[in-house]
């Protein structure tokens, strides 16, 4: 290995932990820098992977910055290696490649190749039909070999955001340990902040416990990954085609969800759950929720759960459960949770590793290509039902994300200015009132830095 400066290295490494083979015809389109090639896309997050730890989410900065970095697929007799010019160098120790991101590499370079060729590419899955997507799902998961644990339901799903403070940082990590004295096991969505903290934290519980076997589990999307790249810690490591996916991935393979505090990413999340929950279909579904933090949080939960009450009504909030400042409680209550859970599946002989009679309709699922015109088309009025509802306001705050931290929604934005929302002054008032709410705290950027609303309200 070479070093050119402190801050850039050259390197070659070979594959650990996965995708050690490629057919021609896959390394003929990971080399292709044209249109229809994956070489763009895997050279976004393969990048994204060796900048964990970066002090920025702005995705533009980061790309910016390493313009120069190349990734290239080298075929030995034994298999293929991954040889990069101005690779990042806090990604190496000693001149070696950090062995948790090296196998978050080669788990880029597997989703990468299997979701092209075996997702997007075949005839085996119609992206428009609702089960098909489910099963879509359900194989990226597979390939990705997060589908092999045989055991009772332990798997609590952590989100939050990846900007927070370091009190609540802290409380993430309390509660992360708390959960694995109990042997629950971690998902998140893989990076920095509330995604990393209860890892964090439950490897020591696991490692008290003699549990040497916890799964960390990290899932995420292209459009994210550089603004959260995956943090050390995950063990295992899924990329899904895009957040709709990547959101049903979540809640089909987790038995709990905690909620950390957050911003605008975090809403969206709050919104996808709770819309899916309110299907009449998912009545009877068990599926604990816990909205925690810090007692300095207890307003954030405050708000969420009014602008939820004001917009999705009482039978949404009735889903949610919130505890302040109290670890050892969100782990008492997820525990509770996973004996209702585990009693559901089994009389119902669904899996336990992957929830496939949870209904999650089509506007869950089809992606939001966001643009201006789509988010000011987006119905925030009251008169549908109310899954439906929860459902565009999702996809609100998911424009709100892409043009915080996404590449193409930041040029979008500097191209034609904030995006614009309108709606039923019912509506309007209580987002009006949550988005500012999440910009006066912070929320919507890293620390110390000036936030430039990328939304405006005109309705």
């Amino acid at each position: 290995m070479n070093s050119e400066v402190s801050e850039f290295v050259d390197a070659r490494v070979g594959p650990r932990g996965s995708l050690e083979n490629l057919s021609q015809g896959e390394l003929d389109k990971l080399l292709d820098s044209g249109q229809g090639g994956l070489y763009p896309l895997f050279r976004r997050c393969a990048l994204a992977v060796l900048n964990s730890g970066a002090a920025t989410d702005d995705a533009k900065e980061i790309f910016d910055r390493h313009r120069d970095f190349e990734i290239q697929i080298v075929r030995h007799p034994w298999g293929v290696k991954l040889e990069m010019q101005h690779a990042p160098a806090a990604a190496f120790v000693d001149g070696q490649m950090i062995r948790g991101i090296k196998e978050h590499l080669f788990a880029v370079l597997r989703d990468v190749v299997y979701i092209s060729n075996e997702i997007m590419d075949s005839d085996r899955f119609d992206l428009s039909d609702s089960a098909s997507i489910t099963n879509a799902v359900f194989h990226i998961l597979r390939n990705a070999r997060l589908l092999e644990h045989k055991a009772r339901p332990s798997l609590v799903v952590c989100w939050g955001g990846h900007s927070i403070s370091s009190r609540e940082y802290q409380y993430t990590k309390n509660v992360g340990y708390e959960l694995g004295l109990r042997g629950l096991d971690v998902c998140t969505g893989c990076g920095p902040g509330a995604m990393k903290g209860p890892m964090k934290g439950a490897t020591i519980g696991h490692a008290k416990q003699r549990i040497h076997h916890g799964r960390y589990i990290g899932v995420t999307e292209p459009g994210i990954i550089a603004a959260e790249p995956p943090n050390a810690i995950v063990t295992h490591l899924a990329i899904l085609p895009d957040i709709e996916k990547r959101l049903e991935a979540f809640v089909r393979l987790g038995h709990g969800i905690v909620v950390f505090p957050g911003g605008a990413g975090t809403a969206e999340e709050v919104l996808y759950l709770t819309g899916v929950l309110l299907d009449p279909a998912n009545r009877e579904q068990p599926f604990p929720i816990v909205l925690t933090g810090p007692r300095e949080s207890a307003a954030y939960f405050e708000q969420i759960v009014r602008f939820i009450a004001d917009t999705l009504g009482p039978d949404a909030v009735r889903r949610l459960h919130v505890i302040v400042d109290d670890p050892p409680e969100v782990a008492r209550r997820m525990v509770r949770g996973m004996d209702a859970v585990r009693e559901f599946r089994r009389k119902a002989s669904d899996s336990y590793n992957f929830n496939w009679l949870l209904a999650v309709r089509p506007q869950f699922q089809q992606p939001f290509e966001v643009s201006h015109a789509s988010m000011r088309a987006l119905d925030l009025k009251r008169g549908q039902p109310v899954h439906e509802l929860a459902a565009n306001l999702r996809r609100a705050f998911s424009g709100i994300v892409t043009g915080n931290v996404k590449e193409a929604g930041i040029k979008a934005i500097e191209a034609q200015g904030p995006y614009e929302l309108a709606g039923d002054p019912a509506i309007m008032g209580p987002l009006d009132e949550l988005l500012a709410a999440f910009v006066a705290q912070q929320r919507m950027r890293l620390p110390g830095t000036v936030y430039k609303p990328v939304y405006r309200l005109v309705g």
